[in-house]
């Protein structure tokens, strides 16, 4: 904001709280400004009208900081302490709880393990199924209890639906062409106005079956905390400041949740998600309806991430990341509308140490003009931190190439595989994939995402492997920490691909030069592609 409130500067020291934090963290949002003081947490409105939402009153903001406490205690009583007065005394000092002027309002919770949140244990590959199953059980129930009043039942109709749709593309008419193409604006504002019209009946039939809640409104990765400690899974942050948002139909939340997975690269846990609590709600309709309101939560995310872009109160850094999330969601939207007719191709090239794999994977990306993602890079820098060159001589099965490392591993590149083909983006992935459950979870992201699966496994004399390792172990720069060692290790162990994994498997000689090989790889793709 361009003036800041005199009491921001005293809410950012730690002497301004009865229990005197050692330090604060505050974070901005364009709603919120978000104060971490030790084990507390202080949530202050901003005083913005954005038209769906209107904080520019006290009186507004001390509503709706009461409303927040009131529906977020419905998942997480726990964490929602309740609201407290920001106070200005006689003699201009700002106070918590004080005896003077009442100058804003502030919600304020217990603080969730830091770690804990769902969206950084995803880039940290720490999701499975079995948390998302845990989220599942939880909300269940909780949709089960949920359900909308009478008097409430249209806000989850076609009339409110419609007019959110047409909201949103009123409000990102100004970032087509920064944010998202003409093109595929068009696509998405078709793709909508289409579904709904032939869809009246469908909306009917959910507001007269109970389908209609007050649900949560902002169910995705960010408002989800796990307690591995005390095995609690806390979903928080529920909409408070629009009805519109948060009465709607259960497949609404659903969607978002399902559609935040798809973003982050985890489309087959969506897949898994979704499919798990449709059979558990026992709602028939809601598959059918998943696209559409998929399509619209990522227009939401879209919108939103412009709107931090252009607030001035946001840091350049953050401001830059907003835009090109604010990209990627409305590319995802552009997805759900139909506008990707021809499916991502997923090629993995895999093998033992020592058969080219590597060589021949980033030589083929580089001339189809794709994203190619390198088991041993991931292992080094995006797991264990360290630089991709940085040679690791451990034994088989030890250190970085323990079964914890390498199970990390290889989520992480299910994960960035599935971030490009949701959206459309063919990709490689180069790795060993010597264990076939490893390789069925590429079969669930291909599956999820639309895209065909190839399993290139790349051979060569075992005479050939072993000067290729030794020539490597002198080479300076290399990433891959491969030996003879290793790749026996490997042989012991490696389970060929079956017809069952994959579109198709080719088997690829690399005993010839680059340029052959290629050529040979190619002409064998055109058969399948």
């Amino acid at each position: 904001m361009k003036n800041e409130p005199l009491w921001l500067g005293s809410m950012k020291r730690p002497s301004f709280y009865p229990h005197k934090p050692q330090r604060v963290d505050l974070i901005q949002t364009h709603l919120s400004w978000v104060f971490l003081a030790g084990d507390l947490v202080f949530k202050v409105k901003k005083p913005v009208d954005f038209g769906f939402l209107d904080f520019t009153s006290l009186e507004k903001r001390h509503f709706f900081c009461n409303e927040e406490i009131r529906l977020n205690r419905r998942l997480c009583p726990e964490i929602y302490l309740g609201i407290v007065p920001i106070t200005k005394g006689k003699d201009g000092d700002f106070a918590l709880s004080g005896t003077g002027e009442v100058v804003e309002w502030a919600v304020e919770m217990k603080r969730m393990p830091d770690d804990g949140l769902m969206s950084l244990l995803i880039e940290r590959d720490e999701i499975t199924s079995r948390d998302l199953d845990g989220i599942k059980d939880i909300l269940v129930p909780f949709y089960r209890q949920a359900k909308a009043p009478e008097g409430k039942l249209f806000l989850g109709g076609i009339e409110t639906v419609q007019h959110n749709c047409e909201e949103n593309f009123t409000q990102i008419i100004d970032f087509v062409g920064t944010a998202l193409s003409e093109d595929m604006n068009e696509q998405i504002i078709g793709y909508t106005r289409q579904f709904m019209e032939e869809n009246k009946s469908v909306f009917s039939k959910r507001q007269r079956d109970g389908w209609i809640v007050e649900g949560h409104g902002d169910l995705y990765s960010a408002n989800i905390c796990f307690d591995r400690i005390r095995d609690k899974i806390y979903i928080f942050d529920c909409i408070e400041f629009n009805e519109r948002f948060r009465y709607g139909d259960v497949a609404v939340d659903v969607a978002f949740l399902a559609m935040d997975l798809d973003f982050q690269g985890l489309c087959d846990l969506a897949y898994h998600f979704s499919s798990r609590f449709q059979t558990e709600m026992e709602d028939r309709e809601l598959l059918r309806l998943l696209d559409f309101y998929k399509c619209y939560r990522a227009v939401v995310r879209g919108k939103i991430g412009c709107f931090t872009w252009m607030d001035p109160g946001v840091d350049p850094e953050a401001k830059n990341k907003s835009l090109e999330q604010a990209r990627r969601y409305f590319s995802l939207a552009y997805r759900y509308a139909g506008g990707i007719t021809e499916p991502p191709n997923l090629y993995v090239f895999m093998g033992l140490s020592g058969t080219g794999k590597s060589t021949i994977a980033t030589a083929f990306a580089k001339r189809k003009g794709i994203e190619v993602f390198n088991s041993d890079f991931v292992r080094k820098e995006l797991i264990s931190g360290i630089p991709a060159t940085e040679k690791r001589i451990e034994p088989f099965g030890q250190g970085i190439y323990s079964s914890q490392f390498t199970e990390k591993t290889y989520r992480a590149l299910a994960r960035l595989a599935g971030r490009n083909l949701i959206i459309g983006e063919s990709v490689v992935l180069d790795a060993t994939y010597i264990d076939r459950d490893k390789r069925k979870r590429l079969q669930e992201v291909a599956r999820a995402s639309g895209a065909k699966l190839i399993f290139i496994v790349c051979t060569c004399s075992e005479e050939e492997v072993e000067k290729r390792l030794e020539h490597r172990s002198m080479e300076k720069g290399k990433v891959s920490d491969g030996r003879l060692e290793i790749y026996k290790k490997q042989k012991e162990i490696f389970s060929e691909p079956g017809p069952d994994e994959a579109d198709h498997v080719i088997r690829l000689d690399t005993n010839h030069p680059i340029e052959e090989i290629i050529s040979t790889l190619e002409t064998a793709l055109k058969k399948y592609l």
